[in-house]
């Protein structure tokens, strides 16, 4: 099984919880020294959990199943701590 087949594996464990709310996760990316993108789509890319599901669930579930990967980031993700961040309309 090659890297990204692993990746996927470990996503698989968590798609089951981000569908039950109408999201989901697709890697933009695996770079040359293993840095996993990810893009957040559907309701978890504008969700105010993100960042916890990210942190809590996603991130800790690649890490753990495949040891390789040296980093996990969100290439969508939004630091609603951050001044600048808008929220998305719609939910709120």
């Amino acid at each position: 099984m090659n890297l990204k087949e692993k990746v996927e594996q470990a996503l698989d464990s968590m798609r089951p919880f981000l569908e039950a709310d109408g999201g989901n996760v697709a890697i933009e990316e695996i770079t040359d020294d293993n840095i996993v993108k990810l893009r957040l789509i559907g309701a978890c890319a504008s969700c105010s959990m993100s960042i916890m599901t990210f942190k809590a669930g996603l991130e800790q579930a690649i890490k753990k199943a495949v040891p390789e990967i040296t980093a996990v980031e969100a290439i969508n993700l939004t630091d609603f701590s951050d001044p600048n961040a808008t929220m998305p309309s719609g939910r709120w």
